[in-house]
């Protein structure tokens, strides 16, 4: 066996799973407050057109300082999901999640009140680059966060479809943001959208945010780390404990998150600035088309989730990956000739494959790591989500612009996804009844 080949195959650490469930009340706060965190992040891309002219002005390079104000931003994604994995790792998970919940409702109610470049000049570019970096840094704990609650509490034979259950809400997320942004722009005359207008989704991000705070402040807190605080054995260095014992696990947690990062920002949240730049479409035709692929994702996540309970969590991430290998250059080409059903079709394809990875990767990846350490890994592992997350829609932009190569995205994506692969083949199974069947059927 190669060195590589023993990384990739050593089996994560063992998690707990005769503990009991978390309530449904608790599970249900839980899996749907993603709702709050994707709504915001995709709200943002797919205003982009708007907010550039809001606080760039209408120059030649405002859409791409727009989108580099967004990749900018990511960079305060792993220093939040390490301060908040910390947190997490030591004191609690629920305490994570009423922490990442305050400082986005604070985000996004700031986002909605900033002043304009007509009002106060190029200062209020700065202001949305330090607003984005406070988003950037509060959810850095979210999506962990919930992760992790979610498979410490679910029943072990039903862990992929409770996990995936928060990717769809994040899709809900996505597809009221998108709707939000589609609605806004078709009702009002660009003067009174460039005004005020904008400022009503994210105004609707902040209610939500805050009714999501008051909910989750009426959730237990995770059995599994009850479990450990009882028994005194949580980690005062967690971070450290990980980085020095489970690198395998954050090797294969970086590769599922490369992976479903560079589906999703590429294949969904760039899809409607692609459409306008370079597909030829209006904003609002772009915005419907995909809140037609938003609403897609959320019938595939929890049937990805299922099916990852049914066949383990290595032979789905097998599928979605050969199809992320595939798929992506033929369904921008679709995207790319201004002919409203063939840009659907490529745009509700590239939906599917993310929602499929991103589903499957929910339980995946927090099942890497004991939970003494669960959540400093997962954080490690969000530098995957910068690099081919966050960074993505800038890099799609900026190459096509070089290149004049207008299929450059689903390259982007394919190249993630051939480099992905060997890593998934090697993937040891961590969905429980699969263990527990192996185990049975050795000699």
């Amino acid at each position: 066996m190669s060195p590589v080949s023993g990384i990739l195959t050593t089996p994560p650490a063992a998690t707990p799973v005769g503990v009991a469930p978390l309530p449904r009340s608790s599970m249900a706060v839980a899996a749907f407050s993603t709702v709050v965190e994707w709504y915001d992040f995709t709200l943002y891309l797919f205003m982009t057109a708007v907010m550039s002219r809001v606080f760039f002005g209408t120059g030649p390079s405002s859409v791409i300082t727009t989108l580099a104000v967004f990749a900018l931003a990511y960079v305060m994604r792993p220093l939040g999901a390490l301060a908040f994995a910390h947190l997490g790792d030591r004191f609690g998970r629920r305490r994570v999640l009423l922490a990442s919940m305050t400082w986005m409702t604070a985000a996004m109610t700031a986002t909605a009140a900033l002043p304009t470049r007509d009002q106060i000049g190029p200062a209020a570019g700065a202001l949305l680059l330090l607003q984005r970096c406070v988003m950037g840094f509060s959810v850095g704990g979210e999506y962990a966060g919930v992760m992790t609650y979610l498979v410490e509490g679910a029943p072990p034979a039903h862990r992929g479809l409770v996990a995936s259950l928060a990717s769809a809400a994040s899709e809900i997320g996505a597809l009221l943001a998108v709707g939000a942004a589609a609605v806004t722009t078709a009702s009002m005359s660009r003067p009174a959208l460039d005004t005020w207008g904008w400022r009503i989704p994210f105004l609707l991000g902040a209610l939500l945010a805050a009714g999501t705070l008051a909910a989750r402040a009426t959730m237990r807190e995770s059995p599994a780390f009850e479990q450990l605080r009882q028994t005194g054995s949580a980690s005062p260095s967690p971070l450290r404990r990980t980085l020095r014992h489970h690198r395998p696990a954050l090797y294969r947690t970086f590769t599922i998150s490369a992976l479903g990062s560079i589906t999703y920002y590429v294949g969904i949240t760039y899809v409607p600035t692609y459409l306008t730049t370079t597909g030829g479409f209006s904003e609002g035709d772009a915005l419907w088309l995909s809140t037609i692929a938003s609403a897609a994702v959320i019938t595939i996540t929890p049937l990805a989730g299922m099916l990852a309970d049914r066949v383990g969590r290595r032979p789905a991430l097998l599928l979605f990956g050969g199809l992320a290998l595939t798929l992506p250059v033929a369904m921008f080409a679709l995207m790319d000739d201004a002919h409203h059903a063939r840009a659907l079709t490529g745009a509700v394809v590239l939906a599917l494959v993310a929602g499929g990875v991103s589903a499957v990767g929910a339980s995946a990846t927090p099942e890497q790591f004991p939970v003494t350490g669960r959540l400093s890994g997962l954080a490690v592992g969000t530098v995957a989500t910068t690099v081919f997350g966050g960074l993505t829609p800038y890099l799609s932009q900026t190459l096509i612009d070089a290149t004049g190569w207008s299929l450059v995205p689903g390259a982007m994506v394919t190249l993630v996804a051939l480099t992905a692969l060997p890593v998934l083949w090697c993937l040891p199974e961590t969905a429980p009844h699969q263990q527990t069947e192996r185990a049975l059927h050795r000699p």
